[in-house]
């Protein structure tokens, strides 16, 4: 069977709306904290939330004005099912501070509840996907309204809680209690069942440190339908083993009250057999049948009449047959609340309740195959307005005299109250404002990554903040001396049977652990980053999460990472090693498009730097930014194992100082090495400039030193963070704004510089040109610039447009291959000659070569 429930009966309004009444009082059930209000009041709420769901999306499609003619949509059935389920994990579930992510296509009632709740003002809700008002899928960082979990990407929104309840566990055993007076915390994912075709969502189920974790449940909206199909009835048995496989306390609200009493009585045990056997197509089928064609199904299965269901179904009115058969468990208070406590009872594992429901509940589309993005024809709106008996006032609340206003006034009082306990948060001042690591020598960004993690390990009081996770890649990522020092995360200490055999290996596990060791999934470790980056928000606790990944595969995890950026997480990722650089290990583990995906993701500061220093300096601006919790942004390091003579760094730190030389870093770029220092009387006509990032800088440096051996002035301009000069161009032309520090003077860069860089409330558009005052000066504008880049060469040709340059963009346009790195460089360009060939290409075209 697929697709009954309600603890309402359900029957034929006018042939059309289904009217819901309510069928019996039953007692709710209770854990000593949790309200136990009138099921009568429950099902008042529940009827004005179906309704003002409906309602918005109607008004979306068909009421107000739409000049473009566009597809406005909304998913008024899968609203629908779940109605019921919001309203009794609402109103007789949830308690302060208990976190909910509720499936995209639900967002019009968990808006309506809010407005009941009193945290949403009216004149939003006829406001539904317009702009400036409610969003299309729930979002944390643009509703008005709290929303706990931005679910627009199904799967993702269902894992976020598990993930954030793994936050809070860790924030638990190494901070204690935010407040010593509340309840722990519950997570709760109101998932759609096709949402678990999606396999971040099994990923998830199979990532260790994520076990146990009793304070999780998901509520399965088993509506056994999807976009286009209705779902094998074979699905939910198969989501039953695959959860208890992977640990989960199963539970089950698959028929309501109403039923289960028919069940209990003669003939019943045989109906209920009869029903269990329909495929799911049969089931959707046979409830939208009229109650005299029910009957007749159901007694005269193969033309024969059957004595023991006719018996059975005797006293029951033809009428009320096709709400009886849609008595499912999801629809019946009494049903899921006592399943709701059952969750509660046992505190360690995570619990799936599989709520069968019907979509399109209390609709006149309840049950059609193809209803996902079905609408209700005016006409039926008005009828279902008639039936749920909503007044002149289409919006309304409730009176606050009445027992729905009063349940919903102290519904509010609960959940939102105005003496919340305050966020244990850090400030950017308490992140220090210089790191020692070695700067001189041959040294790589990613080798300096895991020495500026170690020397961290002693900056009190963030030290106890930063939390680390990568997928199985934290040696080969130079996580090694950090793990070493701050050890492994893990709920109960665990032998180091290893150290007895190896002393040196000091990866010692427990709860005061800093490190979360996750499997080779990117998606996790997105997730991981994305719960954690907003931990302040969701559990109260500041915990900054830093992660490593290869670099090729963080297109594996773009998903979850773009997930996090728009929920408005701030987090650290560095990704590493990078680019074709990686050499031997192929063209399978090296990437190309990732420098692109850093300028181009919203809400991220991305740098590619080549030096130590450079590092140091940025990794600080970093974690400053994820202390910023209103203009912070998350940012990605895109690092190298390439080891890179140092000295030109020293030499350009000479030649600015170091207040200058940081700002710029900081800015996007600066000059590495400037033409006049070598031959000041070189004929300016001829000049070039060598754009480059990361570990292509020594390519550049020896590129620029072959043209001036020829009499070419070359600069070399070292671009690390290529987002932040697009950006301070960008605000400075065309007036865009971001959050960025991009766009400042030299000289206010410069007196920040000297205390920590530049502070949130500092950042703007204070240039008419910003960094390029100091990167390309008015004179040297007519110069052609190569650019060079170990990723897609368009990443950097956006700069020709600056001043109208001519520019010759070299880079990785091709999938990569083993070999050395010298061949591989020369097989795509980027190498000394190949950059040297570019510029005097550049010079001919512009007739002085």
């Amino acid at each position: 069977m697929g697709n009954p429930c309600s603890c309402l009966s359900v029957t034929k309004f006018k042939g059309e709306i289904m009217v819901i009444k309510m069928a019996s009082t039953i007692k709710a059930a209770g854990n000593g904290q949790r309200p136990s209000p009138d099921l009568t009041t429950l099902d008042t709420i529940q009827k004005r939330v179906l309704w003002l769901a409906t309602n918005m999306i109607h008004h979306a499609n068909h009421v107000r004005p739409n000049p473009d003619g566009g597809k406005v949509g909304g998913h008024q059935a899968s609203s629908a099912s779940v109605v019921t389920l919001m309203t009794a994990i609402t109103f007789a579930y949830l308690r302060a501070g208990d976190r909910v992510a509720v499936k995209p296509h639900a967002s019009p009632v968990l808006h309506a509840i809010n407005y009941l709740l009193g945290q949403l003002p009216r004149d939003y809700l006829p406001r539904l996907r317009a702009y400036g008002g409610l969003q299309s899928y729930p979002s944390r960082t643009k509703d008005p309204d709290p929303i706990d979990f931005s679910t627009g990407s199904v799967g993702l929104g269902a894992v976020a809680p598990l993930f954030t309840a793994l936050a809070a566990e860790y924030a638990q055993n190494h901070f204690g209690p935010l407040d010593e007076n509340a309840p722990p915390r519950r997570f709760i994912a109101l998932v759609g069942d096709a949402e678990l075709d999606e396999g971040n969502v099994w990923e998830a189920l199979l990532e260790e440190p994520l076990r146990r974790l009793g304070s999780v449940l998901w509520i399965v909206d088993l509506n056994r339908q999807s976009l286009d199909r209705v779902v094998p009835g074979e699905q939910a048995a198969r989501l039953r083993r695959l959860f208890a496989a992977c640990g989960w306390r199963v539970l089950e609200a698959k028929y309501g009250q109403r039923l289960q009493a028919l069940f209990a009585q003669p003939g019943g045990a045989h109906l209920q057999a009869r029903l269990e056997a329909l495929p799911n197509e049969a089931y959707q089928a046979l409830i939208r049948l009229p109650g005299t064609a029910i009957r007749r199904k159901l007694t005269e299965p193969d033309g024969a009449p059957e004595q023991v269901t006719a018996d059975l179904l005797a006293d029951i009115p033809d009428a009320a047959l096709p709400g009886l058969l849609q008595n499912l468990g999801g629809h019946d208070f009494g049903e899921l609340l006592a399943r709701l406590g059952e969750a509660d009872a046992e505190r360690e594992r995570p619990s799936v309740l599989l709520a069968h429901t019907i979509k399109g509940w209390g609709l006149p589309l309840a049950g059609h195959p193809l209803n996902h993005s079905m609408l209700l024809a005016p006409a039926q709106v008005d009828e279902l307005r008639a039936a749920l008996e909503v007044g002149a006032d289409e919006w309304a609340a409730f009176p606050a005299d009445s027992p729905a206003g009063r349940l919903c006034a102290a519904t509010a009082a609960r959940l939102h109250p105005g003496d919340k306990p305050r966020p244990r948060l850090l400030s950017p001042d308490d992140v220090p404002t210089a790191v020692e690591v070695p700067t001189t020598g041959e040294i790589s960004t990613q080798q300096t990554f895991g020495r500026l993690l170690l020397a961290l390990s002693r900056a009190e009081p963030l030290a106890r903040r930063l939390v680390t996770a990568a997928p199985d890649v934290a040696v080969s990522t130079n996580l090694s001396g950090w793990i070493a020092k701050a050890g492994v995360y893990a709920r109960e200490p665990r032998p180091n049977y290893e150290k007895e055999v190896d002393p040196t290996n000091a990866w010692n596990e427990g709860p005061h652990g800093q490190h979360i060791e996750l499997g080779i999934s990117e998606m996790n470790l997105f997730m991981l980053l994305g719960a954690f980056g907003l931990s302040a928000e969701l559990i109260g606790e500041h915990l900054i999460p830093i992660g490593t990944v290869y670099d090729p595969f963080v297109c594996r995890g773009l998903d979850a990472f773009i997930y996090g950026l728009y929920s408005g997480a701030k987090f650290i990722i560095a990704g590493t090693p990078s680019g074709v650089t990686l050499a031997p290990e192929g063209g399978a583990h090296q990437s190309t498009v990732t420098s692109s995906l850093g300028a181009e993701l919203p809400n991220l500061n991305f740098f590619e730097p080549c030096y130590a220093q450079e590092l140091a300096w940025i990794l600080l601006a970093a974690l400053r930014d994820c202390c910023d919790r209103e203009n912070g942004r998350a940012t990605y390091l895109r690092l190298s194992t390439r080891a890179v003579d140092q000295r030109p760094f020293q030499a350009a730190l000479a030649r600015l100082g170091e207040a200058r030389l940081r700002a710029q870093v900081l800015a996007g770029g600066y000059r590495l090495h400037d033409w006049r220092s070598v031959d000041a009387a070189l004929d300016k006509a001829y000049l070039v400039h060598i754009a480059a990032t990361g570990a292509m800088l020594p390519e550049a440096l020896a590129a620029a030193e072959q043209l001036q051996a020829e009499g070419i002035p070359a600069n070399v301009l070292n671009l690390t963070s290529p987002r932040r000069l697009f950006e301070s161009w960008c605000n400075a032309n065309w007036g865009r704004r971001s959050s960025a520090e991009c766009g400042m003077r030299i000289a206010e860069w410069e007196g920040r510089s000297a205390e920590w860089g530049v502070r949130s409330a500092e950042r703007g558009v204070r240039s008419a040109e910003s960094a390029f005052e100091w990167l390309i000066p008015v004179t040297e504008r007519h110069a052609p610039i190569i650019t060079v880049n170990d990723g897609a060469s368009h990443a950097l040709a956006w700069l020709g447009s600056v001043f109208g340059t001519l520019v010759a963009p070299l880079g990785v346009d091709q999938f990569g291959q083993s070999g050395a790195r010298d061949d591989l460089y020369r097989h795509f360009g980027i190498d000394a000659d190949g950059i040297v060939h570019a510029a005097l290409t550049a010079l001919n075209r512009g007739g002085l070569a």
